[in-house]
């Protein structure tokens, strides 16, 4: 793969030229107030955007938040990230109220060199996310003509086909930013040859969303942990009772086949957190796979299990986690993320946090994100890379 870096167009000098920066900034909002509730990824992204500032670039970042459907939507503004970031970079973020109309024009426009605008939320146009080639390219040429050259450092959006992160490389010299870069490097080294022994934690919801990278991984790594709601659908394939809690029917046979298939690699839960109600203050308790009550739920792994999964991770040199073990919104069933989290700090290993939700639990828990080797700020990427799927905005920056 050659992909040409930030670094090599800050050689070039990039003092008074435009540059088009896609990031990430699909942060969360609190939904009463519209206060920013994660900046995460806006920090990811100021290596990135401190370096063209420092250079003397006109600097023009854009990125999506949320799923609005094509049109302007107030509760999906960017207008408060650009407050964040530009108290993260310590000067004014010019704000347009829309993505490629009057007020863009005028913002970018009037930019110095050295200045920051931030566009209004891309999926506010429906050319961004379009399946229509013609329609995404004519919302690409109207971003494209924002920037002298192309900086992708959505890591996050770089698996969707979308015109500012496929589109708009092919019409602007391009490059990688820093973050885009490093998580690149990063996957690359669990695809490549890892250190072993290799072990995986997958958690959350649906064994569907997780079944691709099961079965890239299954040959490849050394054990393979499972907790979260997907548990329960694997737990059902083993013929055990598994209350009201979260089941994938059509998807029990596939996890029967996979148990068969592991050779032993799947770890599944031994005990689990049931609930009366998925409700934080449910009456709950801990019971054993092979006993949960036909009438309740379970929200979290147990302590026996985070043992075991903890015992399983203090022998691996390399660990991938993606998906926490429960609810760990409600902190009556967030024991078993914090447990198999903090196990995962303690061992002797070079440590992957693949984004999404248990990123967020890393920071929701109040872990110390240090101690981890690597935080992804891409779920969805991330998973796909380890797939072995190509990754459209990769494939738009490769030489």
């Amino acid at each position: 793969m050659s992909i040409r870096t930030l670094d090599d167009l800050l050689a070039e000098g990039v003092s008074g030229r435009r540059v088009l920066v896609r990031a990430d900034l699909n942060v969360p909002l609190d939904k009463q107030t519209g206060a920013i509730t994660d900046d995460g990824r806006i920090r990811a992204v100021l290596p990135t955007l401190g370096a063209l500032v420092e250079a003397g670039a006109k600097v023009v970042v854009c990125s999506h938040l949320g799923r609005p459907k094509g049109t302007p939507d107030p509760q999906f503004s960017l207008r408060p990230v650009a407050g964040r970031l530009g108290e993260l970079l310590g000067a004014p973020v010019h704000f347009a109220e829309d993505t490629v109309g009057d007020s863009a024009r005028s913002t970018v426009g009037g930019l110095a060199d050295g200045q920051v605008a931030l566009l209004e939320n891309l999926r506010f146009n429906a050319g961004e996310t379009s399946k229509d080639e013609a329609e995404r390219g004519a919302f690409a040429d109207q971003l494209a003509a924002f920037g002298d050259a192309y900086v992708d450092d959505a890591f996050g959006a770089v698996h969707r086909k979308h015109a500012s992160v496929f589109d708009v490389p092919a019409r602007l010299p391009h490059v990688a930013g820093r973050l885009v870069l490093r998580e690149v490097e990063v996957l690359s080294k669990l695809t490549g040859d890892p250190g072993r022994p290799y072990v995986v934690v997958l958690g959350g919801s649906k064994v569907s969303d997780k079944l691709a990278v099961i079965e890239a991984l299954l040959p490849t790594v050394d054990r393979l942990l499972i907790g979260g709601g997907m548990c329960f659908t694997f737990l059902k394939a083993q013929g055990l009772e598994v209350g009201t809690s979260l089941l994938e029917k059509d998807m029990v046979e596939t996890c029967r086949n996979l148990l068969e298939r592991s050779s032993g690699k799947i770890m599944l839960p031994v005990d689990v957190v049931v609930a009366d109600a998925f409700a934080p203050d449910a009456a709950h308790d801990t019971v054993r796979v092979d006993g949960i009550p036909s009438h309740r739920l379970g929200l979290d792994v147990g302590p026996e299990t985070v043992a075991g999964f903890s015992a399983a991770l203090s022998q691996a040199k390399t660990i991938f986690w993606n998906g926490p073990m429960g609810v760990f919104e409600m902190p009556a069933f967030a024991a078993g993320t914090r447990g198999v989290a903090e196990a995962i700090t303690k061992a002797d290993a070079f440590s992957v946090v693949g984004g999404g939700d248990s990123a967020a639990a890393v920071r929701a828990l109040g872990l110390d994100e240090s101690s981890f080797g690597h935080i992804s700020t891409g779920g969805g990427a991330s998973l796909e890379y380890l797939e072995g799927k190509t990754l459209p905005g990769i494939a738009a920056l490769e030489n």
